[in-house]
């Protein structure tokens, strides 16, 4: 683990760490994909709905993981880099022991309080059959999909994202296998597509509690290790928390987005979800690298060895931005044959080219800010996490559609989340510049030849 995180060559050290996790995003992502294609094969519109209004739940779950798994991760990079290895071991098991206490703890308020949370889903008497069977064993299996985020993110700080990839890809796969054999073969409906998520996470979990338990000595999942400095725990839950936010401001503003769509007609929603999933795969990648690198920034941070952490940020700048700009170069000049690629409606392809531009636009704003994310992250400046997260899909986006909405109509709806990355951007330096001290690092430095 020292030779990757001190002495091996950045380049080297940065694509060994990040690389793995780039391609679990993309295997998640085609899992998400093919998830609703066997969905969607049974033609059961009610099924396709039922299943849909449960995505919520599975993305709070997530979210909840990410408390755990990414402020754990933040923690536990800076402990190694300070060699305080045996803490970083107690610590892990915090996160992991503390991570099944919520996840019971989510699991008993979804089975006491079903019917209001059914209500916020938006059930109705069509789609209520299919939702309470989905509802049902994911708030009893919960339990697993909220603990694989743990040993995901925490072995990769041991320097073992390889393992965090096959783990993940293992879990993808399994899952790609159940989905139609529950559907098609058993006809189990919306049980057997919740089963099978489950499942998978549980193998997922299996998988990754074994590496730690074989490979990981500087980790933890045994209960007698699950006590660490109170520091920590307040430092992975101020940190986690803002990066759980991350995923639920995405959500707001999607739905967001759509509402002030609604009077501009179906094709224009449509057109919007079609281009926010060919977005997705660019954010993935980029949320890939920034995210990737977490554990070697934060290792700089512990070891407080500025020269090798400028040399990383630089680095990780370099593979950031130039990936983001030659996307929106790509997305810019190919916009009509890629919205041509998902539906041939001239309407749709015209609006969404539309729409696609106003969108790739900020892209390599957004890199910047998924860098800044990290370093604060890794750094433990919970304020700049708590403050990024809040912003770009949550409140500053949400006061720049009300504002744009109002002057430019629909253009300002197309134009609102470019708007925000810069706004978010212009925030996020202003914070790296007034909390140099505190998060140690010259962030500037890394647009400097």
């Amino acid at each position: 683990m020292n030779e990757l995180f001190e002495t091996m060559p950045v380049k080297k050290a940065y694509f060994k760490i990040a690389l793995p996790v780039v391609l679990s995003m993309m295997v998640t992502l085609v899992y998400n994909l093919v998830d609703t294609f066997f969905v969607s094969q049974t033609q059961n519109t009610n099924l396709v709905a039922g299943v849909s209004l449960c995505a919520p739940l599975f993305t709070l779950m997530i979210a909840l993981g990410d408390i755990f798994g990414l402020g754990g991760s933040s923690v536990i990079s800076r402990l190694f880099g300070n060699k305080e290895t045996e803490e970083a071991k107690r610590v892990s098991a915090v996160c992991f022991y503390y991570a099944i206490g919520v996840s019971l703890l989510t699991s008993l308020i979804m089975i006491l309080f079903k019917n209001p949370i059914l209500s916020l889903l938006g059930t109705e008497a069509s789609t209520k059959p299919y939702v309470l069977q989905y509802y049902h064993v994911i708030s009893i299996g919960g339990v697993f999909i909220i603990l694989s985020m743990i040993p995901t993110n925490l072995i990769r700080c041991a320097g073992h994202a390889q393992d965090a990839m096959i783990g993940t890809i293992l879990g993808c796969v399994i899952n790609i296998i159940l989905d139609p054999i529950f559907l098609f073969v058993f006809h189990m409906e919306a049980t057997g597509v919740a089963i099978a998520t489950v499942f998978s996470n549980f193998v997922t979990d299996a998988y990754l509690v074994y590496v730690i338990k074989r490979k990981c000595p500087e980790l933890s999942v045994s209960l007698k290790d699950a006590h660490c400095d109170t520091r920590h725990i307040k430092g992975l839950i101020f940190i986690g928390i803002p990066a759980s936010l991350t995923n639920i401001m995405q959500s707001f503003a999607v739905t967001l987005t759509n509402q002030y769509l609604r009077p501009y007609g179906s094709n224009a929603i449509a057109s919007m979800g079609i281009v926010l999933k060919v977005n997705m795969i660019i954010m993935m990648v980029l949320v890939g690298f920034a995210f990737g690198a977490q554990p070697l920034i934060g290792y700089c941070i512990g070891a407080r060895n500025k020269k090798r952490l400028k040399e990383v940020l630089r680095f990780d700048a370099l593979v950031i931005i130039s990936f983001a700009c030659v996307m929106t170069l790509v997305l810019c000049l190919f916009t009509p044959s890629i919205m041509s690629c998902f539906m041939k409606n001239q309407t749709i392809v015209s609006q969404g080219s539309t729409m696609l531009r106003c969108l790739s636009i900020s892209t390599p704003f957004v890199g910047v800010v998924l860098i800044l994310t990290t370093l604060f992250q890794s750094a433990g400046y919970a304020t700049g996490a708590m403050i990024i997260s809040l912003s770009r899909q949550g409140v500053i986006f949400f006061v720049v559609m009300i504002v744009l909405t109002a002057l430019l109509g629909y253009m300002g709806i197309l134009l609102a989340q470019c708007i925000s990355d810069i706004i978010t951007l212009i925030i996020g330096l202003l914070l790296v510049k007034n909390e140099a001290r505190i998060i140690e690092s010259h962030f500037y430095l890394v647009f400097i030849a």
